[in-house]
């Protein structure tokens, strides 16, 4: 019977609790019922959704180490365009739309751990690279978790809580509604970018808020003499990425910040002013450093020792579910289960036969064998570079079979995947295993371009499955058929893939991800393209690979804090997170908790229509402010291209840029000078203030276009 849809009336009374026994679970849209599912629109729609927020989510993730989950923001827009067409797109389409357009999210989360480090380490690397690895590690990741959907969607019903996906499954559930809530997402996206791009690229005002500037002569004195800079990038987008993390976690990263930049900072000034000698890590006195330096050579350095010592922390943490999770796998892939057995099996429960799985599985074995003794035929002779494949290949297919089940698992339980610890641990592994193998010391650029590889083929395989349980729970709750949802997978990952590439690229082309050359000849991480992630990835592999002065003391001091604040009940990850990442990045983000805060309250004490409240129209806002901001800050660094003339100089207001060659390669570049670069206003007070102003009320439509007539109706 085809249909288009209907009046919606909720999920069944069953879906959220255990089953009784001999009870059944009856899907959204049952086994006998047939709509539209994959279809051009949808297909196309999702393919169009996996560039878009690709692009947008990849710029997010470098500047403030951050990514967003795609999958609730694209079932809106899903929800919200159905009814553009002459046919309306039903439930099941809406699914596929956002099965292959939150490919986006994952490929991109396990891209921005490692890749960017090939570039932040000067190694040669093309969009072949990023690509292949992005590509087959996505595939891993499907292909590893599609024996296992049975287990967590079926048998496992009602005793994980799937927090994304149950908000995803009501988004799309309750799509009678789409069409309002995809225009305050619209209307958002809209002031997000505008915003944005009146601040990243023409310079209206400026974007940091600045305490020495701010508060005059007392704020001009707290820096000279003690280094105490309290800096807000007030954007769009890292205020909606705030609002969307909620007031708890980005308190606890904004009193990581304060930590490092309020206090560690200060107090090593105040230490090494005295000190005439140079201090390593550090290049020169510290007496001589800016905020800036200090905080590269010393404190952040901290916050990577937190960083990892988090990721340890939370990989032991798993210890028991690594354990189960590994023999349930065994169990899934060796015995079959049900996968690919159709006949007398209904259409909500078919899958890719078991028998085309297990050939796609050595089919991307081989393609990574391929990848590596390619990647590889730098190295040495053809035997030793085949050694290094097959060693490599071993590690990650390894660890990504026993990691998978742990992804899917975590993800289900919190809706949180600790990707980072393990792919820490990958990296470690295989570093080490690679400097044992002879690719450490004079040969240590092909070992870390290969390290580097294998840790991005890993970390996307995780990301893609964890991520992927989600989608077939998704389905499993609203009655899509699961082949047709990891058959089309494949697409997302791979227009992900080459998104994501071109993204990294097109940012360490436009900005660059270190200033000063990259961080073997002495350059520091670019604080506008903060790549967390991948500065630490580039930090511990050069320690790994490369004989050099290890700032192990500050490295200890870091793993600390992070098991005093473990201790002590506190995430430590997001803590040392706001450690790493600069202040002026987390201040925002702490705005927009606390109106998410103020926002969450109202909510509380005021009736509205369903689908209407202050809370929802708030995380559409927010949504809205990310996905704008974002895309505006890719627009922005297409037209920061030196290559195509820079013609971000053109509609450039507070600054202006002028022309340099490049050596003797006749190259031109455009830059904003230190000095005379901008105008009088710019720099001063004056621009603060209306830097400022901006800010507030950038917060203000947010509050109250969220407060909409709400209270009205007390």
């Amino acid at each position: 019977m085809k249909s288009t849809g209907g009046s919606i009336k909720g999920l069944p009374e069953n879906a959220y609790r255990p089953l009784k026994k001999g009870e059944d679970y009856i899907p959204y849209v049952p086994a006998g019922q047939t709509l539209h599912e994959v279809t051009w629109r949808s297909v196309g729609l999702g393919v169009l959704m996996a560039v878009v927020f690709s692009f947008s989510a990849c710029y997010l993730g470098l500047v403030a180490g951050q990514v967003f989950e795609a999958a609730i923001p694209i079932a809106i827009l899903a929800v919200g365009m159905a009814g553009l067409f002459t046919r309306r797109s039903t439930l099941l389409e809406n699914v596929i739309i956002q099965s292959i357009g939150a490919a986006s999210g994952v490929v991109v989360a396990g891209a921005i751990f490692t890749l960017p480090a090939l570039y932040i380490l000067g190694l040669k690397v093309s969009l072949l690279h990023t690509f292949i690895a992005c590509t087959l590690g996505g595939f891993l990741g499907i292909l590893f978790l599609i024996p296992l959907r049975r287990y967590f969607c079926v048998e496992e019903h009602g005793k994980l809580p799937f927090p994304e996906a149950t908000a995803t499954t009501e988004i799309l559930a309750t799509g009678e509604r789409g069409g309002k809530s995809a225009r305050v997402l619209v209307l958002s996206m809209l002031v997000g970018g505008i915003y944005d791009f009146f601040v990243e690229a023409m310079h209206i005002w400026p974007k940091q808020l600045r305490s020495d500037v701010l508060l005059g002569r007392a704020g001009a004195f707290l820096s000279e003499k003690a280094r105490w800079v309290l800096k807000i990038d007030g954007t769009a987008a890292l205020f909606g990425l705030g609002y969307i993390i909620g007031l708890k976690y980005v308190s606890i990263i904004a009193a990581g910040s304060i930590l490092s930049f309020l206090v560690f900072l200060p107090l090593i000034f105040h230490f090494g002013q005295h000190i005439p000698s140079m201090i390593p890590p550090g290049g020169v006195p510290i007496a001589e450093m800016s905020e800036l330096q200090i905080f590269s050579n010393y404190v952040q350095k901290i916050g990577i020792g937190a960083i990892a010592m988090a990721g340890l922390i939370g990989i032991m943490k798993m210890g028991k579910i690594i354990v189960t999770s590994f023999a349930i796998g065994m169990r899934e892939i060796f015995q079959g289960g049900q996968a690919g057995i159709e006949g007398g099996i209904p259409r909500t429960e078919q899958e890719m036969k078991t028998k085309n799985v297990i050939l796609l599985i050595i089919g991307t074995i081989l393609l990574i064998f391929f990848a590596f003794w390619l990647f590889a035929s730098p190295a040495g002779s053809m035997a030793f570079v085949l050694k290094v494949a097959l060693v490599g290949l071993l590690i990650v297919v390894f660890l990504a079979f026993i990691f998978t089940p742990v992804a899917a698992r975590a993800i289900a339980i919190v809706g949180v995947n600790p990707v980072s610890g393990m792919t820490l641990i990958t990296l470690i592994i295989t570093s080490l295993v690679l400097v044992g193998m002879g690719l450490g010391g004079e040969n240590y650029a092909v070992g870390m371009t290969i390290a580097l590889i294998m840790g991005c083929v890993v970390c996307t395989s995780l990301s893609t499955s964890g991520a992927f349980i989600t989608d077939l729970k998704i389905g499993y709750w609203l009655g899509a058929t699961p082949r047709n949802q990891q058959r089309w997978k494949f697409l997302g990952v791979v227009v992900s893939a080459i998104s994501v590439s071109l993204a990294i690229l097109l940012i360490h082309k436009a900005y660059g991800f270190t200033l000063g050359g990259n961080i073997l000849e002495g350059g520091v991480p670019n604080p506008a393209i903060a790549a967390p992630q991948g500065n630490l990835m580039a930090t511990i592999i050069k320690s790994l690979m490369i004989e050099s002065e290890i700032p192990y003391l500050l490295y200890a001091l870091g793993a600390l804090c992070a098991i005093l604040l473990e201790m002590a009940g506190v995430p430590p990850l997001a803590f040392a997170l706001g450690m790493y990442l600069p202040i002026e990045i987390n201040m925002p983000l702490l705005a927009g908790g606390l109106v998410s805060w103020s926002v969450i309250r109202l909510s509380k004490r005021v009736r509205a229509a369903e689908g209407d409240s202050p809370r929802e129209r708030g995380t559409l806002i927010a949504s809205g402010f990310i996905a704008g901001g974002a895309l505006m800050g890719v627009m922005g660094a297409v037209l920061n291209l030196n290559e195509i003339g820079k013609p971000v100089r053109f509609i450039s207001v507070g600054a202006r840029y002028v022309k340099d060659i490049l050596g003797d390669t006749g190259k031109v570049i455009w830059s904003i000078p230190e000095t005379g670069g901008y105008l009088p206003y710019f720099k001063s007070i004056s621009g603060q203030l209306i830097s400022l102003a901006a800010f507030i009320g950038l917060v203000g439509f947010c509050y109250f276009y969220a407060k909409g007539r709400a209270e009205r109706n007390k």
